[in-house]
């Protein structure tokens, strides 16, 4: 349970980069109850961090807005969609959480290292799977905005990566949901064309076509197939 806490505080804290590593710094020479307040508003911003540096962000786009490609917008509910989301993005961050256990949090726990040294370890696995699945054009684009030529990709700041990932990842995860509406729509699209030839125009086409899309989705099966291909895509 220790470890659990520590790894949830220590990954989106190294999101800070050199600005937590300088207040780590002063944070040495201050009052336990300066370090208390510190660490209080580091757990409260824990959420919005780790959506930031994490694979969250392009999960639960695609599983909220394949509910629109099915016509179904409220179901699964969204605390359904919500947790399903987290534990995939466990599922994909395993490896990382794992590199940051084992080069940072352990020796943090032996006391082998400082907390400074332990968040600047903590940081580079969680560098380099956000590098992994950033684009290029994404991370050039917010690189100019800023004027930051680093020399490697170690030294990449993460004010800069941050939202350069979490463009990229938006991004993806549109071109995921476009591939999973077209099925969809041709099915829409056929039921509307029929009962037009029949006349039948005052009948909403969603209504008859919703249950031949799940009875599609569900018998193609639509969810193996699209979780498979959202845990692959991380590289």
């Amino acid at each position: 349970m220790k470890k659990t806490v520590l790894l949830l505080v220590l990954i989106p804290a190294t999101a800070w980069g050199e600005t937590l590593n300088q207040i780590a710094q002063r944070l040495g020479q201050v009052d336990i109850t300066l370090k208390i307040l510190f660490l209080l508003t580091v757990l409260a911003l824990l959420p919005s961090i780790l959506i930031a540096v994490t694979s969250f962000t392009r999960i639960v786009i695609i599983l909220s807005l394949l509910r629109h490609a099915l016509g179904t917008p409220q179901t699964p509910p969204n605390q359904v969609v919500i947790a399903l989301s987290l534990f995939l993005t466990l599922f994909t961050m395993y490896p990382t959480v794992q590199k940051v256990e084992r080069v940072a949090l352990n020796p943090y726990l032996n006391g082998e290292i400082s907390d400074i040294e332990a968040v600047r370890r903590a940081s580079v696995p969680l560098k380099e799977f956000m590098l992994r699945n950033t684009r290029k054009e994404d991370l050039k684009l917010f690189l100019d905005i800023r004027g930051e030529r680093p020399a490697s990709p170690g030294e990449l700041s993460f004010i800069t990566l941050i939202p350069a990932f979490m463009v990229s990842e938006i991004k993806t995860a549109f071109e995921f949901v476009f591939v999973v509406f077209l099925p969809f729509i041709l099915i829409d699209f056929l039921v509307a064309s029929i009962l037009m030839s029949m006349g039948m125009m005052m009948i909403p086409p969603m209504m008859l076509s919703l249950p031949f899309k799940l009875i599609l989705f569900v018998v193609s099966g639509g969810w193996e197939l699209l979780i498979k291909s959202i845990v692959e895509s991380y590289r």
